[in-house]
């Protein structure tokens, strides 16, 4: 049997900084605390909690005063940063240059929108409740509409005018889906103009991993199951390749699925699935 580690799955740009920073505060024996898991797979949390990093939430910054607070990769809303000047927090901030460019780039057309008095809608193609999605959402005051589907866009304003984004991580396909919609439906003298702020490097890795699905039998798809990338990225695999599985760790192995014609195993994951958690499925199978 051949099996094989996908090179271009694993961490992401920003989630490797995002776990650089962290690792290099806690190895000054700073006490670090973080706000949400700084990555969704609870194996490297769990890492990264044995060396000393604490994971918070919202309600327990506002009771935080004095310490050292790391934003992780998907950033945060004004009102996040506000907290931490109000509580005297240091803020060691991880968040992924290319959510941070958008972040701007949606405040500016808010800002905009406010000073014209224009009554336009800031629309975001994204998942509900998602760091990420709250952090841009954050930057209109809430007023940002979130989809998630071609059906959510039903609810628009047609006759108004339309400006629309992207969280850095959704389908490219699912984006042009919701383009040409609006496109058919905006009403005359209402101006719509999408932007297209999907984070390549993440975008790149569909076909990709879709091509390294259909050369192996059968794929392990490493990812833990609250990562949004994890599901996009597994569902392309499933796709292309029926006889993929989706596991958080080694022991979630089913030896059960290695039947005789099986002959080239792909182990893959996605942008927050750790390079050594791949390489302990490898190790496990030989």
């Amino acid at each position: 049997m051949t099996i094989e580690i996908d090179e271009g799955s694993g961490f992401c740009f920003g989630v490797t900084t995002a776990i650089k920073k962290a690792e290099e505060e806690l190895a000054k024996g700073t006490r670090l605390y973080c706000l949400g898991d700084i990555v969704h797979n609870g194996m490297e949390v769990e890492r990264l909690h044995e060396q000393g990093l604490i994971t918070i939430n919202h309600d327990d910054l506002r009771s935080l005063h004095g310490v050292k607070v790391l934003l992780r990769a998907h950033g945060e809303p004004p009102e996040t940063y506000a907290i931490a000047r109000k509580n005297n927090i240091e803020i060691i901030d991880a968040t992924c240059p290319v959510v941070l460019a958008l972040q701007r780039r949606i405040k500016r057309q808010y800002d905009a929108n406010m000073e014209s008095g224009k009554d336009a809608q800031i629309v975001i193609f994204g998942k509900r409740g998602h760091a990420e999605v709250l952090g841009l959402v954050g930057q209109t005051s809430s007023s940002a509409i979130v989809v998630e589907k071609v059906d959510d866009v039903e609810r628009l304003d047609f006759s108004r005018d339309i400006y629309l984004y992207s969280q850095t991580t959704k389908s490219l396909d699912g984006f042009h889906q919701i383009i040409k919609y609006i496109q058919e439906h905006i009403h005359d003298g209402a101006t719509f103009k999408s932007f297209d702020t999907i984070c390549r490097q993440v975008a790149n890795r569909m076909p990709n991993i879709a091509s390294f699905a259909a050369r192996h039998d059968l794929v392990l798809f490493v990812s833990g199951r609250k990562s949004s990338n994890g599901k996009v990225l597994f569902k392309e695999c499933h796709s292309v390749n029926p006889r993929s599985y989706q596991i958080e760790s080694p022991d979630e192995i089913d030896m059960a699925w290695f039947t005789d014609d099986v002959r080239t195993v792909g182990i893959c994951g996605a942008t927050s699935t750790p390079k050594w958690l791949m390489e302990q499925c490898l190790h496990r199978l030989r």
